[in-house]
C-alpha cells in the first residue's frame, strides 16, 4: 500500500509537469483569461489575463492516475465521482465567465442545484452501499455516531459546505494548492494507519497533482485553477473524509476552508445589518491580510503552516 501511494504521488505529478507547458499555452490561445474583480485588492490587477480553468489539468491526471489503482482500491471510485463531478461544475461556471463573458457564470441557486445533484447520487450510494458503515467518528472521543436515515441530509450539507469553502480559499497564487495538498497527504496517511489504505492512491494522486501545480501556480501564478480546480478540490475533501469516516474533522484539519467562509457569511451579514460597515477590510479573509499588509507569500505561507498543524492536531483524534 505505501508502494502504491508513492506510485500515485509520482505519477500524477508526473503527468500534471509535463501537460502544463503545453496546456498554458493553448489557455491563451483559447482567452481562458481571469477576470480580476474591481473591487479586489490593487496589486491583483496585474493578474487580469492569466489563464485560468488550469483545473482541467490537475482534474485528468488524478482521473487517470485513480482509475490505475482502482481495480485494487473500489473505495477510490466514488471519491473520483465527486472530484471530477464537481469538477465538471466548476468547468462549466469558468466558461459562462470566461468565455461567454457572463460576470456571475452560474448563479448561486444553479450552482446549488447542481452541487446538490451530485452530492445526492454520492450520499445514496455511501447510505445504500453495505461496502460502508455510515458512521462518522467524532473528534477526540473514539465514538462513531450512527445518524441512521438523517445520514443522506448529513452528507449534503457537509459536502456542498465544504466545497465552497475549498472555492473561496482559492484567491491567491497557489493558497488553495498549497493548503489542499497538506490535507491530502494527510487523508493519505489516515487511510493507511486506520483504513487499510481504501482510498490511498486518489489521496496520494491529489498531492501529487497540486505539488506538480504549484511549479506553475505559485506566485506570480502563470495559470490559475479557476472554478474548475477548486470545486473539484472540495470534492474530493469532502468525499475522502466520508470515506474515511472522519467528516466531523473537517473543521479542524481544513480549518482554513471553513473561516473563509464564515468571512463572507460574517461580512455580508454585517453590511447588511449595519448599512455598509464591515468586520473585515474585505472577504474572503485571506484578503484581510493581504489590505493589513501581508504579501501573497506570506498569507499562502502561514495559512498552509497552519493547515500543518490542525492536520497534526487532527491525527491524535483519530483512532
Amino acid at each position: 500500500m505505501y508502494l502504491d501511494l508513492v506510485l500515485s504521488i509520482f505519477i500524477s505529478f508526473a503527468l500534471v509537469t509535463i501537460a502544463c507547458p503545453f496546456a498554458i499555452p493553448e489557455l491563451h490561445k483559447l482567452k481562458f483569461g481571469q477576470e480580476v474583480r474591481d473591487d479586489g485588492p490593487k496589486a491583483h490587477l496585474k493578474k487580469q489575463g492569466t489563464p485560468t480553468m488550469g483545473g482541467i489539468v490537475f482534474i485528468l491526471a488524478i482521473l487517470l492516475t485513480g482509475l490505475i489503482f482502482a481495480g485494487r482500491y473500489p473505495h477510490v471510485l466514488p471519491v473520483l465521482f465527486l472530484t471530477v463531478g464537481f469538477g465538471v461544475v466548476g468547468f462549466v461556471d469558468d466558461f459562462l465567465k470566461v468565455v461567454k463573458h457572463q460576470s456571475e457564470g452560474f448563479n448561486p441557486k444553479q450552482k446549488f442545484i447542481c452541487q446538490l445533484i451530485i452530492t445526492t447520487i454520492f450520499a445514496i450510494y455511501l447510505y445504500r452501499s453495505p461496502d460502508y458503515a455510515n458512521t462518522m467518528l467524532v473528534p477526540f472521543t473514539g465514538y462513531y455516531l450512527d445518524l441512521g436515515w438523517l445520514y443522506i441530509p448529513a452528507v449534503l450539507f457537509i459536502v456542498t459546505a465544504t466545497d465552497n469553502g475549498a472555492n473561496f480559499t482559492d484567491g491567491l497564487d497557489g493558497l488553495c494548492s498549497s493548503v489542499t495538498a497538506v490535507i491530502a497527504l494527510f487523508l493519505a496517511a489516515v487511510s493507511l494507519a486506520f483504513r487499510g489504505g481504501e482510498i490511498t492512491p486518489a489521496a496520494g494522486a491529489v498531492f501529487g497533482a497540486l505539488l506538480g501545480f504549484l511549479i506553475f501556480n505559485a506566485y506570480p501564478a502563470k495559470v490559475f485553477m479557476g472554478d474548475t480546480g477548486s470545486l473539484a478540490l472540495g470534492g474530493f475533501v469532502a468525499a475522502a473524509a466520508f470515506e474515511l469516516q472522519i467528516p466531523l474533522f473537517i473543521p479542524v484539519f481544513a480549518f482554513i476552508y471553513l473561516i473563509e467562509v464564515l468571512s463572507v457569511i460574517m461580512q455580508v451579514t454585517y453590511f447588511k445589518a449595519t448599512h455598509g460597515k464591515r468586520i473585515f477590510r474585505m472577504a474572503p479573509i485571506h484578503h484581510h491580510f493581504e489590505l493589513g499588509g501581508w504579501s501573497e507569500t506570506k498569507v499562502v505561507t502561514v495559512f498552509t503552516v497552519v493547515t500543518i498543524l490542525l492536520c497534526l492536531l487532527s491525527s491524535l483524534g483519530i483512532s
